[in-house]
């Protein structure tokens, strides 16, 4: 047995946050749901590095030339063909879990962060072209993200909620859901049939404050908990909403919880344990979606015991003195959202004129450098679906 295994019988999943083409066709990502991953999620970010980084989509952008396709349109071909392998492996998980897990996870684009309409056109859209039932939309939880969840969950369209960095940005997020399942159950439709996470970045609120923190007054000790701290206060919010009168309603009429995903926990300090971020958020009803480098580490040598259901006042004692030392974590995690959008909205325009470049080298014969780029990225999953 696995840790990936021992952490699925505590109730939580581990998803991988990664996808390539080589890493799909090589029978790693299968190796790996042996082991118990049990999904996927992608981002811009990791697109960029596998379409504009490796050779890997060489030969389908020269067929996708030929046809006089659109950079966008290009991009769009590589990426639903690349989430619907992994949702095909990925099935049997989906199908033994009762659509518990399973899941590949596509973004709608960035650019529409601010727009609600038209998250809501885009992700019907992916959704509708993706046409497998293991796949989820990622929406931001912006506000006008949170708008459109609302909508997607009432028509049936499984959703990632990304980019949640505070429990006020969470709470309204488990609002749009259940208002989303409340309208479904009011047009008599099937609430088993829809799955949502919402995914709460870790590490980089530690990476916001520890520097200011190193340099306050009496609170320099605080580095390396608020992060944590913060999650285990929105995972006791979590259990809170998904109790009482108002769930147990649409739980008896087959609504699943919207299960708290934790993201970004790669730890990005290296004074910090490598496997911090995974051991310290076990919990029932959760999903951690780990970077490779963390998914191996954890592997090795990760601690499975329960962890967040413990240490919620010493937890809820560190956010309060972070804000008696004048700290606004609300301001900080506003901040990270904002940035959050920004980022992966600059690696979407960086993929798409990776892409412009290949393209125009394929139309005048020219040669592709994607080996060089590849060699600068790198496979960080190279070998690890091979491991016992």
């Amino acid at each position: 047995m696995t840790r990936l295994n021992e952490l699925a019988g505590r109730g939580q999943a581990i998803w991988l946050d990664y996808i390539r083409r080589a890493f799909l066709v090589s029978g790693d990502l299968e190796n790996l749901v042996d082991q118990g991953l049990r999904g996927v999620t992608s981002n811009p970010s990791i697109f960029e590095k596998a379409i504009a980084g490796s050779a890997d989509y060489d030969e389908d952008l020269g067929s996708l030339v030929t046809e006089d396709k659109s950079v966008e349109e290009m991009y769009e071909a590589l990426a639903i063909s690349d989430i619907q392998h992994a949702a095909d492996i990925l099935r049997s998980v989906y199908d033994q879990s009762a659509g518990v897990d399973g899941y590949v996870s596509l973004e709608v684009s960035p650019a529409l962060a601010r727009d609600t309409h038209g998250t809501i056109a885009e992700a019907r859209r992916l959704f509708d072209l993706l046409d497998r039932p293991n796949v989820m939309i990622k929406v931001p939880a912006t506000r006008e993200g949170v708008s459109a969840v609302r909508a997607l969950i009432g028509e049936g369209i499984n959703v990632n909620v990304t980019l949640i960095f505070s429990r006020i940005q969470y709470e309204a997020v488990a609002e749009a859901y259940l208002a989303g399942l409340e309208s479904r159950a009011a047009a008599g439709d099937d609430l088993g049939k829809v799955a949502s996470v919402a995914s709460f970045f870790i590490s980089r609120v530690d990476t916001a404050l520890d520097r200011a923190l190193e340099g306050a007054k009496h609170a320099s000790d605080l580095q390396g908990k608020i992060a944590i701290a913060n999650a285990k206060a929105a995972y006791a919010r979590f259990r809170e909403i998904f109790s009482g009168d108002r769930w147990e309603r649409l739980a008896r009429s087959g609504a699943r919880v919207q299960r708290p995903l934790w993201a970004s926990t790669g730890t990005k300090n290296p004074l910090y344990p490598d496997t911090l971020y995974v051991d310290s958020l076990i919990g029932a009803d959760t999903v951690n979606t780990v970077p490779p480098a963390t998914l191996q580490a954890f592997l090795d040598h990760g601690q499975v015991a329960p962890a967040l259901e413990s240490g919620l006042d010493e937890a809820r004692a560190v956010l309060g003195r972070l804000a008696e030392c004048g700290f606004d974590l609300e301001a900080v995690t506003e901040k990270l959202q904002v940035e959050g959008v920004e980022a992966f909205a600059e690696s979407f325009r960086t993929l798409m004129a990776g892409i412009a470049e290949k393209r125009e080298k394929l139309q005048t014969g020219r040669v592709l450098l994607s080996t060089h780029l590849y060699a600068a990225y790198g496979d960080p999953m190279r070998g690890l679906g091979n491991d016992s």
